[in-house]
């Protein structure tokens, strides 16, 4: 089978895996005219102030907001200035959320998920292996990001010092990561210098990131506010913040949990490809 159609298998799998735990699939813009900053994204700007969506989050969570428990979409995002090996500026995304969740429910779900997708690509499913951030940083770069936070030095390490030994131990669930990389997480309630947020790794490669979802309108506003402030510092653009994701959290967004995967990642590690531009029938720049 060529790598069309084996990729078609993988997302059949995909879709009947979540079809058959309850999900409902939908469908949400690409374009946008506001976001939920993040300082290390860049988004592409469009005409009449639109942005192309980096990922369908926002309205998803509104989703959730307005009733819906259990929902799932695979859909295409984009990031500007992203380009290499494991990286595309135009991808594939699959994105799930579940009310009255957390990123340990989650977690299950993904490794369930994986074994399946293991088995449509016709190979053995590795073990998993559980570790906190704090566990590996303090392994192979000899601090604890949570006890000292250190941006800079954090990105550093994870990419020269931990990723590299996270290839070797097959799957790797990365968790608890400190507080100050929260993002869209909450906190943990046992332990407030981290957040309730995971990373999968398959053969060092990051293929998904997970969170117990914030629901406080307030908190999140301050992150998203700060993400803009910190952009403005590195002398990048501010985005508009999207009002109505906001208010869907003033309106009340349940307790859930929600997971991303870049899924031209995740086809390329299954069938042992080079890079994603090998998982694409259209890499960069689409021609």
């Amino acid at each position: 089978m060529n790598l069309l159609g084996r990729r078609h298998t993988l997302l059949k799998a995909i879709r009947s895996f979540l079809d058959d735990l309850g999900y409902v699939e939908v469908e949400t813009p690409c374009l946008v005219p506001a976001t939920v900053p993040e300082t290390h994204i860049d988004l592409f700007e469009v005409k009449d102030g639109l942005l192309l969506a980096a990922s369908p989050e926002p309205h998803m969570k509104r989703l959730l907001a307005g009733g819906c428990e259990r929902i799932y979409q695979i859909t295409r995002a984009f990031r500007a200035g992203e380009r290499g090996r494991w990286h595309n500026p135009e991808f594939t995304i699959l994105e799930w959320y579940r009310a009255g969740a957390g990123h340990l429910d989650l977690m299950e779900e993904t490794e369930a998920l994986l074994t399946v997708l293991c088995a449509a690509a016709q190979r053995e499913a590795p073990p998993i292996v559980r570790m906190t951030v704090d566990d590996a940083f303090e392994r192979w770069a000899g601090w604890k990001p949570s006890r000292a936070w250190d941006e800079e030095r954090f990105m550093r390490d994870m990419v020269e010092r931990v990723e590299p030994r996270l290839a070797g131990l097959g799957s790797v669930f990365l968790h608890d990561y400190p507080a100050a990389a929260a993002s869209l997480a909450r906190l943990s309630p046992a332990n407030p210098e981290v957040c309730e947020r995971f990373e999968l790794y398959v053969d060092g490669i990051e293929i998904a990131n997970a969170f117990s979802e914030l629901t406080d309108p307030a908190e999140q506003r301050r992150r998203l506010d700060e993400a803009n402030e910190k952009r403005e510092a590195q002398g990048r653009p501010a985005y508009p913040v999207d009002k109505p994701f906001i208010e869907a959290l003033e309106d009340g967004l349940p307790p859930c949990a929600g997971i991303a995967i870049g899924v031209d990642r995740l086809v390329a590690v299954l069938l042992d490809l080079d890079g994603i531009d090998e998982a694409m029938a259209f890499p960069w720049p689409g021609r």
